[in-house]
């Protein structure tokens, strides 16, 4: 039960995620955040929490190495090292010998989208946008209606939309229809291309932390639904 969302553009992933740990008709909203920088990575998932613990801590993704593509890097090198972290930290369980991780995940790295599902395959979206979580059909109606949207804008001179505001009416979009999403929002930018995996563990480049809300009704009203830091 939750919603991350992701938004490429020029080269560069935002990811956002709502707050929302739910356990059957109980929902609290959690401190420790679905995204998180690491390293390169740009990381955000669903699922166990345990899931998105052991990434963010335990997780050690291994190097990459010169001329390998990122597509190479991702499906071979990085997937066997998750499996690796997920499997010593008790979380991924195999059931009639199918391993399951429990839960998925989208990784921004070097401006590229990915979303690892839960039996490690590795996915490329068509779009420049991806959600995961019981949200996500919701986020992904949104961010097509608001991709089309500013595509029929008959002003070739207009910028284009802030990735983040993007995002958090995508998110607004889940929480309104979906009863396993919850605020506050938590989008990230990117971080630098050289920033060295111990930093990233340590380190945030949190770009919205949004104070709880109603978004239909903020929105309904013109009222902005995050406060920038």
């Amino acid at each position: 039960m939750t919603c991350v969302v992701a938004l490429a553009k020029q080269g560069q992933v935002y990811v956002g995620a709502d707050s929302a740990g739910v356990s059957g008709l109980e929902l609290e909203a959690r401190a420790d955040e679905k995204v998180f920088n690491l390293g390169p990575f740009l990381i955000g998932f669903a699922g166990s929490y345990r899931l998105g613990q052991l990434l963010r801590y335990a997780f050690a993704p291994p190097s990459h190495p010169e001329g390998v593509p990122n597509d190479l890097y991702m499906v071979t090198m990085f997937v066997n090292e998750v499996r690796k972290c997920l499997r010593e930290g008790g979380q991924a369980k195999v059931t009639n010998e199918q391993e399951d991780a429990g839960g998925s995940f989208i990784v921004g790295y070097h401006g590229g989208l990915y979303v690892v599902h839960s039996d490690y395959q590795v996915a490329r979206p068509r779009t420049d946008w991806a959600a995961v979580g019981s949200g996500a059909q919701v986020a992904q109606g949104a961010l097509w209606a608001l991709d089309w949207a500013f595509s029929q804008k008959k002003d070739a001179t207009a910028d284009e939309p802030d990735p983040r505001q993007v995002l958090e009416l995508a998110l607004c979009a889940a929480e309104s229809y979906n009863a396993g999403v919850r605020g506050p929002f938590v989008i990230l930018q990117p971080p630098s291309p050289t920033t060295p995996v111990s930093e990233g563990l340590s380190s945030f480049s949190r770009v919205a932390r949004p104070r709880r809300h109603h978004c239909h009704q903020k929105q309904a009203a013109g009222v902005p639904t995050s406060r920038r830091r």
